[in-house]
């Protein structure tokens, strides 16, 4: 008698997929963000939305506003070193927390630096 070795595979409704939003505030465009959710929405629930970055900057002043009507949580995190980007690492370790965690199926990461 044979088996089926095969592992069972799991299929997710569109709508059923949960995505996290991971954004980095101290790079990317507020101006952008809801052309983003509506993209991530074709591919599932955006269950999480983080923005990261240092929230005492006038830089993130763009930001505030945005992520408070759409829902976003913000992240505090201090460039506590000239050079280093802190809001990348801090990005990289909740990604990993979140994979880990089982309760994400797809991540959408909006980020932008210079290539200067």
């Amino acid at each position: 008698m044979a088996r089926n070795t095969q592992l069972p595979q799991e299929t997710f409704e569109e709508s059923d997929r949960r995505i996290a939003i991971l954004i980095d505030g101290d790079n990317a465009q507020a101006s952008l963000i809801e052309e983003m959710l509506v993209e991530a929405g074709k591919y599932g629930n955006a269950t999480i939305r983080r923005v990261y970055g240092d929230w005492s900057s006038q830089m993130l002043r763009g930001w505030t506003d945005t992520a408070q009507r759409l829902g976003l949580v913000q992240h505090q995190q201090t460039a506590n070193t000239k050079g280093k980007n802190a809001t990348d690492s801090a990005m990289i370790i909740d990604a990993m927390d979140l994979l880990y965690s089982g309760n994400i199926d797809a991540f959408a990461l909006m980020t932008s630096d210079s290539a200067s």
